[in-house]
């Protein structure tokens, strides 16, 4: 019985993967007609830079929503890391030194998301929607409400700057990809981060420190979503009080769609590019399309829906064998 519920599972994985790169093409094949703008090399390059700031923090988003957790604050990490560190150089910082201490401020923002997740035993969606309009009051505090101008030249490579024709941002979110990988698949730690997502009390009696789990992933979540923050930053050439807003509901759906299971446990980092890709060529094609923003949000709520509909349907036929 438990074979076939294995073979089951894995059969149902495999056709969430193969699912997924189907829709992909899809998508493409369908804009490449309706715009003939889209095929061009100049815009998918624009995909991927698009794509790479979500990218990034979606790195941190997988190990959390493995562990069966999920990060809302991510989008205000991103807001409050662009102006703070815009607010630093503005007065006179150096850009090294004002990316590291930005770079430490998004740990330790995950820390405390994971201190309220972990030992007060907050649901993370609350806790970490808590944090997240602390954080977006303190972006607008930081700025007064109005942009943050005044960057080095020095600090636009890491938004704007191509090394060859391969867009930085795009070689930072690669980076970002292959440390979360090796993290997920091939260390130890790893195997505890799935272990604690399928069964957080059985991994504590085989003796895995669950709360340094928990405290890791979120903090790691804080660190990949100030640098991706700093990246939108060094884009737009301004912190704006609004950078990173609702952005991490683009990261959660890129994140499910790449099938990573929302009850915790399951997925691969690698698949949560394609997830990632399939929402930047959608969120591109409509605008090619000249969709209004607010019918693009609509859609993107939908595919939200969809995704997560499809993982707890899979998860009951696997549960039932069928």
């Amino acid at each position: 019985m438990k074979d076939n519920k294995g073979k089951n599972k894995r059969k149902t994985q495999g056709m969430s993967k193969f699912a997924i790169w189907i829709a992909l093409v899809v998508l493409m094949l369908f804009f490449s007609v309706a715009s003939s703008g889209f095929l061009t090399p100049t815009n998918l390059f624009n995909v991927l830079r698009q794509v790479a700031v979500n990218g990034i923090a979606a790195v941190g988003m997988t190990m959390i929503i493995i562990t069966g957790g999920i990060d809302i604050s991510t989008g205000s990490i991103m807001g409050v890391a662009s102006v703070g560190c815009a607010s630093l150089m503005a007065m006179g910082v150096s850009p090294i030194v004002a990316i590291v201490i930005v770079l430490v401020a998004g740990l330790l923002i995950g820390i405390c998301n994971g201190f309220f997740v972990y030992e007060i035993e907050l649901p993370p969606m609350i806790a970490t929607l808590a944090v997240s309009t602390i954080l977006r009051g303190t972006t607008y505090i930081i700025s007064g409400g109005l942009p943050v101008y005044g960057l080095p030249k020095s600090f636009n490579i890491i938004g704007q700057g191509y090394f060859g024709p391969i867009p930085v941002p795009v070689i930072l979110m690669i980076i970002c990809f292959v440390i979360g990988w090796f993290i997920l698949e091939k260390t130890a730690f790893g195997r505890y981060i799935y272990g604690v997502g399928s069964n957080s009390e059985a991994s504590r009696l085989s003796g895995v420190n669950v709360r340094k789990v928990i405290y890791a992933v979120y903090g790691m979540c804080g660190l990949f979503s100030a640098l991706a923050g700093m990246v939108l930053l060094s884009r737009v050439n301004s912190g704006q009080p609004k950078a990173g807003e609702n952005y991490e509901m683009d990261i959660i759906t890129a994140v499910v769609l790449g099938g990573v299971s929302t009850s915790g446990g399951e997925g691969r980092i690698v698949n949560v590019i394609v997830g990632l890709l399939l929402i930047g060529v959608l969120l591109n094609g409509m605008v090619l399309m000249n969709i209004p923003d607010y019918y693009q949000r609509v859609v993107k709520g939908v595919v939200l829906l969809l995704a997560i509909s499809y993982d707890k349907l899979s998860q009951k036929r696997a549960r039932k064998g069928v």
